[in-house]
């Protein structure tokens, strides 16, 4: 004879359904990500020569450059503690993600859409790290002579997931 169950799960308020999985089925969006972003990379490191770049219109070109630092090359000069520590942090972030994509109701959209993006892109960047010890970047965008940093696929995820989540603040249904 079984006795009551000690930790049941926690229940939505509308029909009971387990809210344990919470909006994790967001998780696919992150995979693809991952995949496009590590293809991506993978593409630009085996066609694009690093002492030269490709046009594609006139404001964006493709560029081979390798970031051992954090966003605009941050700590890139540190002398190779700060892998580490990206790599560290990422992780960290990377869990308290998927904790909070867990604890969101299932039929929320636009937060979860944000965090699994940001977490796809922080990933692909974290497989970078451990992988070769840097970021491929290969995105130039530029205009006249100033140039944006070099940026990939993850941190356009990275970006656009922030962005959602700071439209979202402004949405009464942000869910």
């Amino acid at each position: 004879m079984s006795g009551p169950e000690r930790n049941p799960p926690a229940t939505d308020p509308d029909g009971g359904r387990t809210r344990r999985d919470g909006a994790l089925r967001w998780l696919w969006c992150s995979l693809f990500v991952v995949v496009v972003d590590q293809s991506a990379k993978l593409a630009a490191v085996a066609w694009l020569d690093p002492t030269s770049s490709v046009e594609l219109i006139p404001m964006l070109d493709l560029v081979l450059a390798y970031n051992t630092g954090a966003a605009f090359s941050f700590l890139s000069t540190a002398g190779g503690w700060q892998r580490w520590l990206f790599i560290g942090l990422a992780l960290v972030i990377c869990a308290f993600i998927v904790h909070w994509l867990r604890e969101l109701p299932r039929d929320a959209r636009w937060t979860p859409l944000a965090l699994s993006l940001i977490l796809g892109g922080a990933a692909g960047n974290v497989i970078d790290r451990v992988r070769i010890g840097a970021v491929v970047d290969f995105i130039d965008f530029h205009v006249g002579g100033w140039h944006w940093p070099a940026f990939n696929v993850a941190d356009s995820a990275i970006c656009a997931g922030a962005a959602l989540l700071v439209l979202g603040t402004f949405r009464r249904d942000s869910g």
